[in-house]
């Protein structure tokens, strides 16, 4: 078979990271693209806002793009589209609720007149020229989500998606196994599945299961609830607001996405709350404590969130009173406990109750575990196998899941962003790599932040800055101002006179010399200036702040 004729899987993010999913299926001149996610900055980007994925490989073969394909509406399957149709404005297929979410998003950006959205419900399959892409239900901590099937004339690809398997989900819609049954039998040429639980053993608790504990905690509450969740639980949502029902509270939403996805959910027949038991911000004070549940976000310890805003006393409607209950009904995404934790601490200190996954069972995950991600792999027996969704240990560890179960190591592909696996009827192997990366965003600016701007925010964090200014008359190759200096993070000026006399001399010195042999280039000044600075710092604070020279001339 000719090499354009094979089948090409090419992961340009989600592959050794938490976040940022995006696939790219390549057959003949089609090209499929699953999800398309963001991931958050990590302590070491230094005022970026999200992380989107390089999409360069796709704007390379932007003919070929016949459409992006969404499981389902978490920011890390969906968070990039607005970024993303500004440089390739395709098609998107995604069920109504994840389509509701996009098309919030896309009216913050000013573009959703521009963009062809197209629902599709599960059990729907869209056909192309060469391929078809079938979007089966699966059960996730988010409604709509579906796992994708996309067939061709080499056979099928089955993408989990972020999956569960939850045999009594809130709507009552549960996973269609049966039809993953059938394709396993038919025959799947290749599983990508969700590997982010891979490290928990047994199965995952119902989300029913909350519905029964929140029950119980609001039936001893005397004074307000407050619930910290993801806003795209809208399964939890509404386990909360069933409580409230119960115990005749009425519900206040804090903070903008919680507001924008209930508003979103609730006009799209997801979340049902009756109207007489939601009120705003300002209209609580019309009401006792014990009838009030605020469902507010900040469920990992965002400092701008409303529960860390409350936490710090900076939340601009809400102040927490001694009788508050405070539940954080969520499980800290890693690299985010220390953030929680400060917020716990604070909500003590304001003399609220706090509720929190390691006293309660308050949070159930959406990602499959051990025994949900065996089943899958005994109903689909696949030809080769690649796991997706999850850091490196979390990919290698459900590849070894695989060969537990009988597959053969030589079919199992654990692959990084980037590379290209290709399928033919009789092979599949890595074949090379494409283009990848990260793309920061940073405030309106959309790729203008890189490794050289976060390495000089780094450096300023760390070791701080010193400006030196000072004024030369060209005519007469002298100083007639300064040099004066103003120092950010490095040391506060009026307790370091003798330091900062130093540095001036040292400055003056550098002048004096290149000013005597009439030297008056400014490359040639600044660069004078900034190594003896920099060499008389180090050697008294063993410190090394940005330098920056400003020389004016009259």
């Amino acid at each position: 078979m000719k090499s354009e004729e094979s089948l090409k899987v090419i992961p340009l993010g989600g592959l050794g990271e938490i976040g940022k999913n995006i696939t790219a299926i390549e057959y003949m001149d089609e090209i499929i693209v699953i999800d398309c996610g963001v991931s958050f900055p990590d302590e070491g980007m230094y005022g970026v806002d999200l992380v989107i994925p390089d999409i360069t490989y796709l704007i390379n073969n932007a003919k070929k793009v016949k459409g992006i394909f969404l499981t389902h509406g978490h920011e890390d399957h969906i968070g990039s589209i607005p970024y993303i149709l500004k440089q390739l404005n395709v098609p998107i297929y995604g069920t109504k609720l994840t389509l509701g979410l996009i098309e919030n998003k896309l009216k913050e950006h000013n573009i959703l007149s521009k963009c062809d959205l197209r629902n599709v419900n599960a059990g729907e399959t869209i056909e192309l020229e060469n391929l078809k892409v079938e979007f089966i239900r699966v059960t996730h901590s988010i409604a709509d989500s579906c796992a994708i099937a996309i067939h061709s004339p080499l056979g099928v690809i089955l993408h989990t998606g972020d999956f569960k398997i939850d045999y009594t989900p809130i709507d009552g819609l549960v996973m269609d196994l049966e039809r993953i049954s059938n394709l396993g039998k038919e025959g799947v040429l290749l599983l990508m599945a969700d590997s982010t639980n891979v490290e928990r053993e047994g199965h995952s608790i119902s989300e029913k299961t909350i519905g029964k504990t929140l029950t119980r905690i609001f039936s001893n509450a005397e004074g307000r609830v407050i619930v910290a969740t993801f806003a795209s639980n809208i399964h939890r949502i509404q386990q909360i607001a069933d409580a409230c029902v119960k115990y005749d509270r009425k519900i206040v939403f804090s903070g903008r996405s919680m507001d924008n996805i209930s508003q979103v959910a609730m006009n799209l027949g997801y979340l049902h709350i009756p109207e007489d038991f939601l009120i705003s911000i300002d209209e609580m004070r019309n009401y006792p404590n014990k009838s009030i549940t605020i469902i507010t976000t900040g469920s990992q310890g965002e400092p701008m969130a409303g529960l860390a805003r409350m936490a710090f006393a900076t939340h601009r409607k809400i102040s927490l009173e001694p009788e508050d209950l405070v539940i954080i009904s969520a499980s800290p995404i890693p690299g985010n406990e220390k953030l929680i934790s400060k917020v716990i601490n604070e909500l003590f200190k304001k003399g609220a109750e706090v509720i929190y996954e390691d006293l309660e069972e308050i949070h159930v995950s959406g990602h499959a575990y051990q025994e949900e991600l065996k089943l899958i792999h005994a109903l689909v027996h696949p030809r080769y196998f690649m796991p997706v969704h999850g850091e490196y240990r979390h990919l290698k560890k459900h590849a070894k899941l695989a060969q537990k179960l009988g597959m053969q190591t030589k079919n199992i592909f654990t692959m990084e962003t980037g590379q290209v696996l290709e399928l033919t009827q009789n092979e599949a192997k890595i074949i090379g790599r494409v283009h990848t990366g990260s793309v920061f965003v940073d405030g309106l600016g959309v790729g203008d932040v890189g490794t050289v701007v976060l390495r000089d925010r780094k450096h300023l964090a760390e070791d701080g800055m010193l400006t030196i200014v000072v004024t030369l008359e060209r005519e007469s190759y002298s100083i007639i101002a300064g040099p004066d200096i103003i120092t950010r993070g490095f040391i506060y000026v009026k307790e370091s006179d003798k330091l900062i006399s130093e540095v001036k001399e040292i400055v003056r010195i550098e002048l004096n010399n290149c000013l005597d042999d009439k030297v008056i280039e400014w490359q040639v000044l600044k660069s004078n200036i900034k190594k003896s600075v920099e060499r008389y710092l180090y050697e008294k604070t063993r410190r090394r702040p940005i330098i920056l020279p400003i020389i004016m001339e009259i």
